[in-house]
């Protein structure tokens, strides 16, 4: 069996492997194995970025969702949720607290909610961009028509974020409802592309029934599809979802990830999530460690935190905004980093 030092360094020469190059890999992760591939990691990513961590303001519009899947707090069968929605003037009251505090790109993240349709969307686009054309403004807000994504886009949208989940087609089967497809996430992934958008994709580790090869199935899409950004995190349950009394995933795991995506594609934006900080204190400063170089701290106003719950135990709910950004920077700078006053756009 080759030695997983050797594969990595394969890995750094070409930027591919096969699937069972990947699944052997992962499957054969060691304390050592991970401290090598972050160190390649860091170094790869210091030599296109510097020591510069990109912030990203994040802003939950709304806790609504059509959606059923398995793992998420937000799934429209959760009775108990207090649900939400953000009015314009609030939105765009949380991008002035944030461009104030030296934020460039706003992240406006909801669940599928037919209220804020396109003529919502585009409106408060126009104004965000209008009110500050030197920030850009990315969009996770699920599945949507094509025409849907082009118009928000001629609005002034320039990220989106989709994450695939897992590319694993039964995988994907196992985590969602049946009304929704792994061929429709997909296609809208290479819809975003083709319009113009940055686009980032991701997935969950240690989601249940996961195995070494639907995480080598991750690996091959990332290398194939090269996105702008890509958001890993561990899959951490819900109490209110099918899958409450599921293991989470694990940190270190999610960070030998992170270390390998950097070097699959080196030009990757790549977060250090709210999730690995969530199930470790310093599963934030680990991920910049890692190889990461972007955080999302949270401009949502401290009412709705908590409600936009996706997972039980989420960090950073009751921190206001300028607090939560002086406590992340000295975080990030535990780690040899600083955060940038940046739009932070990807470098290839």
């Amino acid at each position: 069996m080759t030695e997983p030092k050797t594969t990595i360094d394969k890995l750094i020469d070409e930027r591919s492997l096969s699937l069972e190059e990947y699944e052997s890999l992962v499957a054969g992760y060691s304390p050592e194995t991970a401290a090598y591939a972050a160190q390649k990691a860091c170094e790869i990513r210091q030599s296109i970025y510097g020591n510069a961590v990109f912030t990203r303001g994040l802003v939950e519009i709304s806790n609504y969702c059509k959606n059923d899947c398995l793992y998420c707090g937000i799934r429209r069968s959760n009775r108990s949720a207090v649900r939400y929605r953000l009015t314009r003037e609030q939105i765009e009251a949380c991008c002035d607290e944030g461009y104030s505090l030296g934020f460039r790109t706003f992240v406006f993240q909801g669940g599928e909610d037919a209220f804020f349709g396109d003529d919502f969307m585009c409106g408060l686009l126009a104004s965000v961009k209008g009110k500050y054309p030197d920030c850009a403004v990315t969009l996770s807000l699920g599945e949507r028509s094509r025409e849907s994504y082009k118009r928000m886009f001629d609005a002034g949208a320039d990220r989106y974020l989709l994450r695939h989940e897992t590319a694993d087609e039964s995988h994907y089967g196992k985590l969602h409802p049946k009304e929704m497809s792994f061929s429709n996430r997909i296609k809208c992934l290479y819809e975003l592309r083709e319009i113009g958008y940055q686009v980032g994709c991701g997935f969950m580790v240690g989601s249940p029934y996961q195995t070494y090869a639907t995480i080598a199935k991750d690996l091959k899409f990332i290398e194939t599809f090269k996105p702008d950004m890509c958001g890993i995190g561990p899959f951490v349950p819900h109490h209110e979802t099918p899958f409450a009394s599921q293991k989470a995933g694990s940190a270190e795991l999610t960070c030998f990830l992170l270390s390998l995506i950097r070097l699959i594609h080196p030009p990757v934006l790549l977060p250090a999530t709210t999730a690995l900080g969530t199930i470790d204190g310093r599963g934030r400063e680990k991920g910049i460690l890692a190889g990461a170089n972007v955080v999302m701290p949270n401009l949502s106003p401290v009412s709705v935190r908590k409600k936009y719950e996706l997972y039980d135990n989420k960090i950073c709910t009751g921190d206001e905004a300028a607090e939560c950004r002086a406590c992340l920077a000295r975080r990030i700078e535990s780690t040899g980093c600083y955060l940038a006053v940046d739009r932070g756009d990807i470098k290839k």
